[in-house]
């Protein structure tokens, strides 16, 4: 049995203002990443060629090719280390430390260009307001290693749980995968139908990026750390189109609350680390913003859904 002091360390408070700079900090990191896996990898439907992946160390990119060769880049954020490795054996480490935005992007390209690997990428981050070319930001450099840890502990399970309400689902649905344009960790199920050309307006994104993100109906969930809105770590679900009746739906459990601003369903972190079953308290979330979307949104569910899947049992298929 799962005793309450463990289940504090897998599920860790992660009070915002306490990590505000490291956490902005941070993401311009994961957008450098993420901008090198996106320079050399095809485009994949709704952006699929671009998240970062959860590991039992940190936030990784998978192997992306460069000619025949490929590399991968990983955030390790026990050793806090960022590791390059290539398929030929080759490796390089850049400390993940307190320092500008300008160092880090430095220290990569450099690693990169020690590997061989030469190539340029858009440095004006996405999805932000105010956006510093990486070269030129000196404006982040905050890293506090105890935050990082914690951060990750979260995405960590959150990734878990994620992944088993995936599998309750047969119709098309997004890898459980980290955007860091949004900084933010997302599955999202799709009904199958068109949706509406998205209207665009995100900060520093291409219109044609979320009009193609956006192209089919989905329900959407995922986890955040905090800012653009709330200032504090939160669940949130959505549906693209929102169906008529989606804001005023009851939905599980009750800390959870539908955001005017944001337009999605919220449930606080806080309420979810704190509860008796965090995992229980979580499905319920996912499960009843879905399910809210699904039925408003007249969704052939009999035809899209299965049960939970179960460790080394099929899905049994009538």
């Amino acid at each position: 049995m799962t005793s309450r002091e463990e289940m504090r360390d897998a599920w860790p408070s992660l009070p915002f203002d306490a990590w505000r700079d490291s956490c902005a900090t941070l993401h311009s990191w994961t957008q450098i990443i993420g901008k090198i896996r996106l320079s050399q990898t095809p485009w994949l439907n709704h952006s699929w060629q671009v998240p970062l992946y959860l590991t039992a160390r940190g936030l990784a990119t998978s192997p992306i090719p460069f000619g025949e060769r490929v590399f991968q880049i990983d955030f390790d954020f026990i050793s806090h280390v960022l590791r390059i490795e290539t398929s030929d054996g080759a490796q390089r480490n850049v400390t993940l430390r307190p320092q500008t935005v300008a160092d880090f992007y430095s220290a990569v390209m450099a690693a990169l260009s020690d590997l061989g690997i030469n190539i340029k990428i858009n440095e004006k981050p996405n999805e932000v307001r105010d956006a510093i070319r990486f070269s030129e930001d000196r404006a982040h450099a905050s890293y506090d290693p105890e935050f990082a840890l914690r951060f990750w502990k979260v995405l960590l399970q959150a990734d878990r749980v994620f992944k088993l309400f995936r599998t309750g689902f047969i119709g098309k649905c997004s890898p459980v995968h980290f955007f860091w344009g949004s900084f933010d960790l997302a599955v999202t199920r799709f009904s199958g139908r068109r949706a509406p050309p998205h209207p665009g307006g995100v900060p520093n994104l291409p219109d044609e990026i979320a009009r193609e993100a956006y192209s089919h109906e989905v329900s959407s969930a995922g986890f955040w750390p905090g800012g653009g809105g709330i200032d504090y770590p939160a669940f949130y679900s959505y549906a693209y189109p929102e169906p008529q009746g989606f804001s005023s739906a009851e939905v599980a459990p009750g800390a959870a609350f539908y955001s005017t601003e944001l337009r999605e369903f919220v449930l606080p972190y806080d309420a979810v680390r704190t509860a008796s079953s965090p995992d229980e308290m979580l499905l319920e979330f996912l499960q009843s913003t879905y399910a809210a979307a699904a039925d408003l949104g007249t969704w052939d569910r009999e035809a899209l859904e299965c049960p939970l899947g179960k460790a080394g049992v099929p899905r049994a298929v009538a």
